[in-house]
């Protein structure tokens, strides 16, 4: 059973995430609400006349049919449903059929431009032709297009490169109607819901509040709810002393003790919240010379440019990420490093001692007949940790949450995220020294993100992970090569959000500098005075004008730094750090501000 007489409520224009671990039936109960399949018992109550509309993880669509067909059909059947409830049967109304003509236009220029955002181009390309992630793009388009009452998302950010992901989540940040959310991504979770609905051991549990405040009440769950199971226990074990005691007076005993007796005993059997221990396996001997990439060029035969003349040196435990938008060569270039795919010119040169653990995003090859725990003792019975430690196959997969009934069902039984689970269980167990994760992130529950991401942080090794999940790079790498196009790739000294960051200030710069560079055809035009190159002096006003900058720019640095200080304390409310993390990014923009107009004026002081 997947759950078990769950109750909770999605209000109009609420946006709400769903969070639970693979396998516990995200996607069925998505499926329930959204009518393509139905529950064993209980009933879901609808506003009347409410319009649903569901981006499942795996569309379907007829392979002839174009993508602006694919995005527009059900549109185009509900429109002319209301332009026939409107001006009946026939549309006789030459006006009603210029202003639908019109009308029909406009929305398919906004398909068009939904289409441009999500980067599909060719709109009379049949949609049978496009690869599976083009698809869930596509679908992704459709169900925007039709800005339905209750929106459903089933990992949308899924084959979404990171502008996309960034453009899809300040739309749905601006979208009034309600959302019902299942995403990996943590850091678009965090900014698009305003709710989250956990499902945990067959129940449900609503947080109202973002993702950072749904962690916060968690823990106070999981301690409460414990606590509680430990003191049920405890009387449990009195209370079972006394059903054993006197078994000929058993009859004569309270009937009401005797029920009491057999609710607690239900509670004593709950499990407890137990912490994953850190996973901490041992890699294998990695030398000084793990990889150098020299002078690397690789071009299609389309004349698509991926790489142009790369020198790069790899360095011993060194953790990379690699972003970039989609087609800009991310997986060709891991492709390239493991001799998977030819160079056009230059070479990678490995060391000797590498030995790669590849986690494509294809996954490895695993037989559905077999049960999970055989798929696993195929490759090892047991796994080395180092320092004498062992583990056995199934202690293993008991890291990865899969408890010891599951381990015995067969691997056609498991959910889509599960099999990647079960995929990454089998790369990590042969003890690489250097990782690549291509995508490791797609499929994969926040649970066991979170233990891939402290196993990382431990690693003795070398790794690279190419992905979209802002929240995962931030936690694993420590720099970026950024793939920007046309061979062109950036190295970047630091995560992604502070790439982001340095972007922002340079466009802030750059956008300063444009407006302050003078126009040349207009200077030209002037007349050079005599004494025009002597020293300008400041006027009175701006005399003032900078010394009161200096007082200002010194109160907004030690209000940053007060705010930096109370944020990082710990010890806030979830209230007062929402103030606060409202009121920085605004004192940030004040200081650049005034810093940038204290410096003009420096000149001339």
């Amino acid at each position: 059973m997947l759950f078990e007489d769950i109750s909770f409520s999605v209000a109009e224009g609420q946006h709400v995430g769903l969070i639970a671990r693979n396998g516990a039936g995200k996607s069925t109960l998505l499926s329930i609400i959204s009518g393509k399949d139905s529950a064993d018992s209980g009933q879901i109550v609808f506003m009347k006349g409410l319009r649903i509309g569901m981006l499942e993880q795996q569309p379907e669509f007829r392979p002839e049919q174009t993508v602006m067909q694919a995005v527009t059909s059900r549109l185009k059947s509900e429109y002319a449903s209301l332009l026939i409830s409107e001006y009946g049967e026939q549309l006789t109304s030459h006006t009603a059929t210029l202003d639908a003509d019109e009308e029909w236009k406009e929305m398919e220029m906004r398909a068009k431009q939904i289409l441009t955002k999500l980067k599909i181009s060719n709109q009379d390309k049949p949609v049978g032709l496009l690869s599976g992630g083009q698809q869930k793009r596509v679908a992704l388009a459709s169900v925007l297009m039709a800005n339905p009452d209750l929106l459903i998302l089933d990992e949308p950010t899924n084959h979404l490169d990171l502008e996309m992901i960034e453009w899809l989540e300040q739309y749905l940040q601006r979208n009034t109607k309600a959302l019902l959310l299942v995403t990996h991504d943590r850091y678009f979770l965090d900014r698009v819901c305003g709710s989250i609905i956990e499902l945990d051991d067959r129940t449900c549990y609503t947080y109202r509040g973002n993702y950072a405040y749904y962690l916060e009440k968690r823990e106070e769950r999981i301690a409460v709810t414990n606590a509680n199971i430990d003191r049920a226990r405890n009387l449990y074990r009195k209370e079972l002393d006394w059903m054993r005691r006197m078994p000929q007076a058993r009859g004569h005993k309270s009937r009401s003790r005797k029920e009491a007796f057999y609710e607690l005993e239900k509670q004593a059997r709950q499990r407890t919240e137990e912490r994953m221990a850190r996973l901490d396996i041992k890699s294998g001997y990695i030398g000084s010379k793990i990889f150098e990439a020299q002078y690397v060029s690789k071009v299609f035969e389309d004349g698509i440019v991926i790489l142009r003349d790369f020198y790069y040196n790899f360095s011993r435990y060194e953790k990379m990420g690699i972003v970039g938008n989609n087609g800009t060569g991310k997986s060709t270039f891991i492709k390239m490093l493991l001799g998977q795919e030819p160079t056009s010119s230059g070479r990678f040169v490995v060391g000797e001692t590498v030995r790669f653990g590849y986690f494509s995003q294809e996954g490895m090859p695993v037989d559905n007949q077999m049960k999970v725990i055989d798929v696993v003792r195929r490759v090892a019975e047991t796994i080395d940790l180092g320092g004498g430690r062992r583990l056995t196959a199934m202690q293993f997969l008991n890291h990865f949450m899969f408890p010891p009934a599951r381990q015995q069902d067969y691997v056609y039984k498991l959910s889509g995220g599960e099999k990647r689970r079960l995929q990454l269980c089998l790369v990590l167990m042969q003890n690489p020294n250097f990782l690549i994760l291509d995508e490791p992130t797609n499929d994969l529950d926040i649970a066991t993100l979170q233990i891939l991401e402290e196993y990382l942080y431990d690693f003795r090794g070398c790794v690279i992970v190419v992905s979209h999940d802002r929240y995962f790079m931030d936690k694993v790498v420590d720099h970026l090569l950024v793939f920007k196009g046309d061979g062109v790739v950036d190295d970047f000294p630091g995560n992604y959000s502070q790439y982001r960051d340095y972007c922002a200030i340079k466009e802030k710069e750059t956008a300063n500098q444009e407006k302050k560079t003078p126009n040349l055809t207009e200077a030209k035009r002037k007349p050079v005075h005599e004494g025009s190159n002597r020293r300008r002096r400041l006027s009175y006003a701006e005399r003032k004008e900078y010394e009161a900058l200096e007082t200002d720019i010194e109160h907004l640095e030690k209000e940053k730094a007060d705010i930096e200080a109370q944020l990082c304390s710990g010890t806030l409310t979830v209230e007062q750090i929402t103030i606060l993390s409202r009121r920085l990014p605004e004192v940030n923009d004040e200081l650049d501000c005034k810093s940038m107009r204290w410096l003009e004026l420096s000149e001339w002081a």
